[in-house]
């Protein structure tokens, strides 16, 4: 019997793929931006541990590097972004204010 096929592998294995379809659910139904991205982490780190099950070293590596690291950190970067006020011009009227004139 091969290594690769014992029972309690075989147990890892299906719960790493329910898990990676579980989190693949709920990331693509998040409603907040970030829980969403942090999904996306949890989801690259779990997606490299199942390359590794692979044996596929060199994808785990290219994973967690690109997919989880970088792509993670431009998100978050992004998602900084997004939330900070953006600054008003100095010429534009305050709001809810109008310089036409009084009537």
């Amino acid at each position: 019997m091969d290594a690769a096929l014992t029972p309690g592998a075989l147990a890892f294995d299906g719960l790493l793929c329910a898990a990676l379809l579980v989190i693949a659910w709920r990331l693509v139904g998040a409603a907040d931006l970030f829980r969403s991205i942090m999904l996306f982490f949890v989801f690259g780190l779990l997606l490299s541990v199942a390359w590794v099950r692979l044996n596929a070293v060199d994808l785990a590596l290219a994973e967690v590097a690109i997919g989880a690291g970088l792509t993670g950190a431009l998100f978050l970067a992004a998602l900084a972004r997004l939330r900070r006020p953006r600054p008003r011009p100095a010429d534009a009227p305050a709001a809810g204010r109008t310089d036409s004139g009084s009537l």
